[in-house]
């Protein structure tokens, strides 16, 4: 389904591409008709596509994506579906393995969310994934996204499934604009809605084709409108590709961050199969403030627990 999930900064200049006739095109099922038959000969050929995939592993997909790139995703979902391919085979282990079993794909936190989400649908739904979208909503760390996504891909139904990518691609084609907006508004639900044929099967399939535009052509740099379905009908194109207005968003730092600190010292607790003590922790990093605040951070997010004085653990 989702793709990387990206941030998008102004766009790089558009090569072999003249502003077409003014005058903004009206947004219709149109625009999704162009997608879609676009999408059934550039489809990636993605696990959580194929028929047959539970709307569990799709639910997995879908967390696992979010801000992290599909070639690091696929080994680590494999391996997650066969050691649990069910929410209830998760939800019998302690939480603390599904940490581990993260390993690195960065933001473990959400390795916590699908343990929660595995154990209230054990809880609540009898193990199954649920189809309604407000039962989706009110699993632990599901947001609106992921619901819809869940609720589009996994029970093809008629829903806006809007990220980053399909955003962007709203923004250019519908809008005529550079920059999409931060966050997601009603509007964009609606408009995105507006752009779904009625046939909730064909609607799943244009959802997923959207966000394959926006993954492999309408990209936040550089995108490629010479290859994509909708040159004739972007807005953006016909207004001679205007950059955008807002200051051009820099990828965040790691190096030195907290949030390096943080992932060599789960690093740690996560390839040992005991308890660790302090001091194997203090070798992690040789500045001990960040170390700390590091590791105070890890506590607080549940992704650590302190079982004795100095000794710390994955939870349990």
């Amino acid at each position: 389904m989702a793709g990387m999930t990206t941030t998008s900064g102004s766009p790089g200049p558009v090569a072999a591409v003249t502003p077409l006739a003014s005058g903004p095109p009206v947004a219709s099922t149109a625009f999704g008709e162009l997608v879609l038959d676009w999408f059934v000969g550039a489809a990636r050929d993605l696990p959580w596509r194929r028929p047959g995939t539970t709307p569990w592993a799709v639910l997995v997909s879908e967390v696992m994506l979010q801000q992290t790139p599909v070639n690091r995703v696929l080994p680590v979902w494999e391996a997650w579906l066969a050691r649990w391919p069910t929410p209830a085979a998760l939800a019998a282990e302690p939480s603390g393995e599904a940490v581990r079993a993260w390993g690195r794909l960065g933001y473990p936190r959400r390795a916590l969310r699908l343990h929660q989400s595995a154990t209230a649908v054990v809880e609540r739904h009898g193990g199954e994934i649920p189809a309604d979208l407000d039962a989706l909503l009110a699993l632990p760390g599901i947001g609106t996204y992921t619901a819809r996504a869940v609720a589009a891909f996994a029970f093809r139904q008629r829903q806006p499934v809007v990220d980053a990518n399909v955003r962007r691609v709203y923004a250019r084609a519908v809008e005529g604009r550079a920059d999409p907006p931060a966050t997601v508004s009603r509007a964009d639900l609606a408009g995105v809605t507006d752009l779904l044929p009625a046939d909730p099967e064909t609607a799943a399939r244009t959802s997923a084709a959207l966000m394959e535009l926006g993954a492999l052509l309408c990209v936040a740099r550089a995108p490629r409108c010479a290859a994509c379905p909708l040159l004739e009908r972007c807005a953006w194109v016909r207004a001679g590709s205007p950059p955008g207005s807002g200051p051009a968003r820099r990828p965040q730092g790691y190096a030195g961050t907290d949030r390096q600190v943080r992932g060599r010292l789960l690093a740690v607790l996560r390839d040992a199969d005991h308890a660790i003590h302090q001091e194997l922790l203090d070798q992690v990093w040789d500045e001990p403030v960040q170390r700390g605040r590091a590791l105070a951070g890890l506590l607080g997010d549940g992704l650590v627990v302190q079982v004795a004085p100095g000794v710390y653990a994955l939870p349990s």
